[in-house]
């Protein structure tokens, strides 16, 4: 794929990983729609950076924890730009749930901003992109490893792996689908310096990750006309160390 000059959604692209890979997109001279929900501010501050890298954007902001928040996004992408060539589902929330105290609204919260929104922003996606489009979803180690504190998290990723799969069998060959399971890129802002040590003594390549490590799978993907179906792990090994 030729990337210059098409138009790409990037949701959650107000800030964390989901700004760096609307940024490289921008500076693939892309025309951006940057989706936020809350983080106007911030998002105004990713179309900004993608403006300085070369390309153009537009924030939009649209709750996708709503049931018509995913039509509702493409509606406007397509409104602003015309057509679709490229989506990233970045868009998510991680949550500590210890077992015994999940609520069902705790599991809906999960649920509906890391799968269904996905899903559903795909599914409206999938109407208007052009033959050769892609999708790219972000999931995540946790849909490999078990994470006690993290269950509803961990199954939603794992769908999403399972909906990638779904999803390249069913649009293909028109709409090439597939997703990136970043390990330790970018940790919560919440989580100690400590965590950060010990998960980078614990990984094979001994080192932390970095947003950059996502963006060049995304972009490995989005011009691989021929992979389909896949989901990279990018986590410096730390899945195959038992």
């Amino acid at each position: 794929m030729n990337l210059e000059g098409r138009v790409a959604l990037v949701t959650g692209a107000g800030h964390r990983v989901g700004r760096a890979l609307a940024v490289a997109l921008g500076r693939e001279r892309m025309k951006v729609a940057v989706h936020f929900n809350s983080s106007a501010k911030e998002a105004a501050e990713t179309v900004r950076l993608i403006e300085a890298a070369g390309g153009s954007a537009r924030a939009l902001g649209v709750d996708l924890s709503d049931p018509a928040g995913p039509q509702k996004i493409v509606d406007q992408v397509v409104a602003e730009f015309g057509t679709l060539h490229v989506l990233v589902n970045s868009a998510a929330i991680m949550k500590r749930h210890p077992f015994g105290a999940i609520t069902a609204a705790d599991w809906d919260e999960t649920m509906n901003i890391n799968l269904r929104a996905p899903f559903l922003v795909a599914q409206a996606t999938s109407a208007v992109m052009r033959d050769g489009g892609a999708i790219v979803n972000i999931a995540d180690l946790a849909a490999f490893e078990t994470w006690p504190a993290y269950v509803p998290h961990s199954i939603s990723k794992a769908g999403v792996v399972r909906m990638t799969e779904s999803l390249a069998r069913i649009l293909a060959p028109s709409i090439r689908v597939n997703a990136i399971a970043p390990g330790a890129v970018l940790l919560p802002d919440d989580w100690a310096e400590s965590t950060g040590e010990h998960l980078a003594d614990t990984t094979p390549l001994r080192r932390l990750g970095d947003p950059q490590d996502v963006v060049d799978a995304m972009l490995y993907l989005l011009r691989a006309d021929y992979v389909t179906g896949e989901t990279i792990i990018v986590d410096g090994g730390r899945h195959i160390r038992k």
